[in-house]
């Protein structure tokens, strides 16, 4: 298994984030990375994600939420043809902070046959979009 974890602080509310973070619809609008995703919030449901990675054509491709809990935290599964190539599972934590921001844990855990042959080819332009999102993110919270 390999892991990419970023990180963020943000100064707004737990409430904040999260219904940024939970409006996929708005998205398009402020998310330099994960420029499009649709589908329920739920465990369970199928989403359809379309992700920009620095240098990559735009990457689509319909994980399924695997854990959910209401304002603090979800995690897809995706993977790429068949399960076991290069699967992937990603995640956005938000744990609230003792002075009320927000700390925000974002990442993904790869799997597969692949992984070590596709992240030397992405990792670095995968952290970069991590990391993109992450601050457009803050921005957008502390508004």
């Amino acid at each position: 298994m390999k892991s990419i974890s970023t990180e963020a602080i943000i100064n707004a509310s737990m409430e904040k984030v999260w219904n940024i973070l939970s409006d996929f619809h708005s998205y398009p609008e402020w998310n330099p990375f994960i420029t499009k995703i649709s589908g329920e919030l739920r465990t369970g449901a199928k989403l359809d994600v379309t992700l920009e990675i620095e240098g990559t054509k735009p990457q689509s491709f319909k994980p399924e939420i695997i854990s959910l809990t209401p304002g603090e935290k979800f995690c897809w599964r995706g993977k790429l043809f068949i399960k076991g190539l290069f699967d992937g599972t990603h995640f956005f934590i938000l744990d609230k902070m003792e002075d009320g921001k927000v700390h925000l844990t974002h990442g993904e855990n790869f799997h597969g046959i692949l992984t070590g042959p596709i992240l030397r080819k992405i990792e670095k332009s995968t952290i970069n979009g991590f990391e993109r999102m992450n601050l457009a993110l803050k921005e957008k919270a502390e508004i």
